[in-house]
Order: C-alpha cells, then structure tokens, then sequence
C-alpha cells in the first residue's frame, strides 16, 4: 500500500497524531474525536493498519491502537535520504 496515498488524507494523519500525543487509544476514543461516524474511522484504521502504520491488539471487547514506529522510521529515512 502507498504510503504517501495514505497518509494524504487529513483524518488518518489526525488519527497518527492523537497516537503519537496518547500513546494507545480504543477506537471508540478514537472516533469520539471526529465529527464522523464510527465506522468510517473504522475504516480510516483498516488502512492505517494495512499499511503498517498502526497495530491494534484486541484486549477484552476493546482494540487498543497505537502507532507502528518502524514503519514511519522508514518513511524518515527515506525523506532524509532524498533531501541530502
């Protein structure tokens, strides 16, 4: 999955954000942060995790997300690279 696709919308890059600044949040926080509907953060977290930018462990009813970090160090590396 391109990266660059996903991350172009502003609703996933708020989601990487709300990660970075909690650490790990249940997708019901998560949505409760969007003036959409949950299922359409649902599937705003499908793609983050499909393409490797979010994990997700399931802990009684709950998925907990939280950010994949190798995944955005490669994104990091590849810009420093290309910026030299």
């Amino acid at each position: 999955m391109d990266i660059f696709l996903v991350l172009s919308d502003p609703v996933r890059r708020h989601i990487l954000e709300l990660l970075a600044d909690f650490g790990q949040l249940s997708a019901s926080n998560i949505s409760q942060r969007f003036e959409i509907s949950q299922p359409a953060v649902s599937q705003h977290l499908k793609v983050l995790r499909q393409a490797g930018l979010v994990k997700v462990q399931r802990v009684a009813q709950f998925r907990l997300y939280q950010l994949q970090t190798r995944r955005l160090q490669e994104l990091t590396e590849w810009i420093a690279k290309v910026s030299k």
